[in-house]
């Protein structure tokens, strides 16, 4: 559908690419932002995702979420919204499939590793590896570096969450090769990106950790929002079974979410006076948001979901082991860069801060079994928890 929002991103007034591209449908008839889409659909990056954490390392059964079924959902999400909002869906799913590219294995235990290993080179984040990957790292094209996306997908991958003052060097390079205006706001396909990732895990990491064992739905009914929600299931669907009765909450719950994000973005941006994309981008604050009963309910959930599902102990271990893994194998190929494949190893910068950068580029990318496969290659024996 088009985009029919005064303040929707166009692809006939994206500011383009870095890299100039001849026109023509040769390889089917795409806009723009249809293009930047599939581009990282097929890329290599992309499809790793499948075998990287998203709350479980490594994980043992095939129902759990990876980085890559998380991704799907926050599209699928991002997508209904950017509809309802007449914004362009093309963009959002792009910026929605491609948020997570730039997580190294282990999530934010493997990030943590890779930012001590690099404390003395510029630390490592995600957000702007996610950048390095899409700019420098993927190089599926004979002429240049990088995916050749538009500026208004990295524009979006890069400030998300809003402006960014003091960028990391990755995202750094990324802005002084194609300069992204990172004190201003993101365009509204970006901010909708960024509330649907916040949707797609505030939901479904509770799927995920009930199926796990490590929450309980006694547990759960300590926060308001889902009691709430609880017991309108409860009403509706009686003597039903208790997991098809979860399976509804949570549809039911991103759908309230949903719907209340919609209808407070609306008025504010019938407050706000926008009337363009440029004026989104001027306005000085996130136009897309949450109710402030919904911010609040929803901050609530993510306080439960920090104290009891992310630090709980059988998480923490997973993530010391996964810790260790990452800076194990930094510190096996700094000592010994041979130990790395030919193509990385003949590509290793001689100075610094490039070559450890290079090392954490190979690790950043690397999946989290293929992690641990290289880890006892070139490191030794390996003990996991239980259920990693």
């Amino acid at each position: 559908m088009r985009p029919n929002a005064p303040w929707a991103s166009t692809p006939e007034k994206s500011r383009g690419r870095l890299h100039p591209e001849p026109g023509g449908t040769a390889r089917g008839p795409r806009d723009a932002f249809q293009r930047d889409r599939d581009r990282i659909i097929h890329s290599i990056s992309f499809r790793r995702l499948r075998h990287k954490t998203q709350v479980f390392m490594a994980p043992d059964g095939d129902h759990f979420r990876v980085r890559l079924t998380h991704s799907l959902e926050v599209a699928q999400i991002g997508r209904a919204i950017a509809r309802m909002l007449g914004l362009n869906e093309d963009l959002t799913e792009a910026l929605c499939l491609a948020h997570d590219i730039g997580h190294p294995p282990f999530g934010h235990a493997g990030e943590d590793a890779l930012k001590q290993a690099l404390s003395a080179n510029g630390g490592f984040d995600h957000n702007g590896h996610t950048l390095r990957t899409l700019t420098e790292l993927e190089r599926p094209y004979p002429a240049w570096n990088g995916l050749n996306l538009t500026w208004d997908t990295l524009e979006g991958l890069a400030k998300h969450n809003g402006p960014i003052e003091a960028p990391q060097w990755a995202l750094e390079a990324a802005d002084a090769q194609f300069p992204l205006e990172l004190m201003s706001w993101p365009s509204l396909e970006a901010q909708v990106a960024a509330i649907a990732d916040d949707i797609a895990y505030d939901n479904h990491d509770i799927d995920d950790g009930l199926r796990a064992g490590l929450l309980t739905l006694d547990q759960l009914m300590d926060v308001p929002m889902i009691a709430e929600g609880w017991r309108r299931v409860e009403a509706k669907f009686p003597g039903c079974d208790r997991r098809r009765l979860i399976g509804e909450l949570i549809r039911a719950q991103i759908g309230e979410m949903v719907n209340d994000f919609i209808a407070a973005t609306q008025a504010r941006l019938a407050d706000s006076g926008v009337a363009s994309v440029d004026d989104v981008r001027a306005a000085g604050r996130a136009l897309a948001c949450f109710s402030d009963r919904m911010r609040e309910a929803e901050r609530g959930l993510k306080r439960f979901m920090y104290a009891n599902l992310y630090h709980h102990p059988s998480q923490l271990a997973a993530a010391e082991a996964a810790h260790g893994v990452v800076a194990g194998l930094f510190a096996a190929y700094a000592d010994d860069p041979r130990l790395m494949p030919e193509e990385w190893r003949d590509a290793l910068p001689a100075e610094e801060p490039a070559r450890s950068r290079h090392i954490a580029d190979f690790i950043a990318g690397m999946t989290d079994r293929y992690a641990i496969a290289r880890y006892r290659e070139v490191v030794g024996e390996l003990e996991l928890p239980e259920g990693f």
